[in-house]
């Protein structure tokens, strides 16, 4: 995608009690993931930065974390409403992906969606870019 002015993004679970803003372009690449959290959960997702990520005040107390298999994944979800709103992915675990349908309206004006065969995820992730979308443009682009 062309670069693109970064904005501020809003957004959270169902009942509100975890919300984030994260930084990220207007338009963004999403992953549809079929590995079995996300096929079930039906979660899609585009991924930033850690550092670009900020959690609102208080959000913390509502949080609660399932791993599975290698456990690099960080499956964040909300104590009371169950809604994963982002998490940290295995694929890039120094970012965070964001769950696209948790994203407030208005700043989001774009979504490419791409697949993630998280069922054969060692040999889909060897020949993905997948990595480098949690790296600063800068740092990507060397």
């Amino acid at each position: 995608m062309a670069s693109e002015a970064v904005v501020v993004h809003s957004g959270g679970c169902h009942c509100r009690r975890v919300r984030w803003q994260v930084e990220a372009a207007a338009s963004v690449v999403a992953w549809i993931c079929n590995c079995s959290d996300c096929s079930m959960r039906g979660n899609t997702h585009f991924i930033v930065p850690a550092v670009k990520f900020k959690l609102q005040a208080g959000a913390e107390e509502s949080i609660t974390t399932y791993t599975y298999g290698t456990h690099t994944a960080k499956h964040t979800f909300c104590k009371v409403c169950g809604i994963t709103s982002f998490y940290s992915p295995r694929s890039n675990p120094d970012g965070v992906a964001v769950t696209v349908a948790c994203v407030d309206p208005g700043t989001l004006k774009h979504v490419e969606y791409r697949k993630f065969d998280g069922r054969n995820w060692e040999d889909f992730f060897r020949h993905s870019d997948i990595s480098q979308f949690s790296k600063e443009k800068a740092e990507a682009a060397e």
